[in-house]
């Protein structure tokens, strides 16, 4: 079994940043893929950015290209999301997710389906 837990949200001015952070237990880290998610009030969820534990890889979505950065510390097993320039559309739920199935050659994943656990969530709110 894995644990995610993750913390750093809350309430930023447009332009802010923020840091999030999950934290992994449970399981030892091999060729897995950790993801960031997010959803809004009445959307739905939504890829945000991922990153391959062995090797560092990542895939963002388009619309955070640039302002939001993934980056993990492997003694820490801890896995960090970078939020930059924030916009009010950026405000939602944000959830740390991981996909233990992948394969080493095998692109990251960038659909919910493929993540195996979740944590509870995270509130980002950003508004003046």
């Amino acid at each position: 079994q894995l644990q995610l837990v993750e913390s750093g949200g809350g309430w930023v001015q447009p332009g802010g940043s923020l840091r999030l952070s999950c934290a992994a237990s449970g399981r030892t880290f091999g060729n897995y893929v950790m993801g960031w998610f997010r959803q809004a009030p009445g959307k739905e969820r939504e890829f945000v950015a991922a990153i391959r534990w062995s090797g560092g890889n990542t895939d963002y979505a388009d619309s955070v290209k640039g302002r939001f950065t993934i980056s993990r510390d492997n003694a820490k097993n801890t896995v960090y999301l970078q939020l930059n320039s924030l916009k009010p559309e950026d405000t939602a739920v944000y959830y740390c997710a991981a996909d233990l199935r992948v394969s080493s050659g095998a692109p990251i994943p960038t659909m919910g389906r493929y993540y195996d656990y979740w944590g509870q969530g995270t509130q980002v709110t950003v508004s003046s």
